[in-house]
């Protein structure tokens, strides 16, 4: 029995300036990005993909813009949107941290975990843990819902971490699969299909870096 997941990056977040409540940690100030005005537009039209049609269930992290992408595809297809903590954003914990880790690096931050799946800033997530509990909520989700069609709204890093289950990183430390390289853009929609919990495709289905003018 064939069971479709749909992995979906969330639209664009809103880009802030000026002084946050200094009573927040990173990881607060992290889940609460709303969608942009261009998010709200390209979340509208993601949920118009057809591939998104008919959708049994869906599933979404708790941030805010994760949230607010899912409320497209649930109005589309007049269901509920389920919140799971599994799908959020791997926790960055310290950002000094961080910055320390990233200074001499060559390559993007989540490229630089995929290749140190055991680092983790102080308070923090490792690669290896976020793969561990995204993966753990997969398995759970394809044991549920044998031969339905399931949206997951999450995060680039989280979503390419669990990808990496199955893909190989090039050269250029992008995931490929079957000589394809998979993409995550903001917002984007990674079709899974797996046969009897066993994955047997993987596919890019669209990416919407912009917004159609009219």
């Amino acid at each position: 029995m064939k069971t479709t997941i749909y992995l979906i990056k969330h639209a664009e977040d809103l880009k802030e300036n000026g002084i946050r409540n200094t009573y927040e940690s990173s990881q607060m100030i992290n889940e609460k990005y709303i969608l942009s005005v261009k998010g709200e537009e390209q979340a509208k039209k993601l949920s118009e993909n057809l591939e998104l049609k008919n959708i049994d269930i869906l599933w979404s992290s708790s941030y805010a813009r994760a949230k607010g992408t899912a409320k497209y595809i649930a109005y589309v297809n007049n269901i509920e949107i389920n919140i799971d903590s599994n799908l959020n954003e791997r926790k960055l914990g310290n950002l000094d941290d961080l910055a320390e880790w990233m200074k001499n690096k060559k390559c993007g931050v989540v490229q630089a975990y995929l290749l140190d799946k055991k680092w983790k800033a102080r308070d923090g997530e490792s690669c290896e843990e976020a793969t561990n509990r995204i993966s753990n909520f997969i398995q759970k989700i394809l044991e549920e819902y044998k031969g339905k069609r399931i949206a997951l709204v999450s995060h680039g890093a989280l979503i390419t971490f669990l990808l990496s289950n199955w893909c190989e990183l090039n050269k250029d430390l992008q995931l490929v699969y079957k000589d394809k390289i998979i993409e995550i853009k903001e917002p984007s929609i990674t079709k899974l299909i797996f046969d009897n919990n066993i994955l047997i495709n993987i596919e890019s289905l669209a990416n919407f870096e912009g917004v159609i003018k009219k």
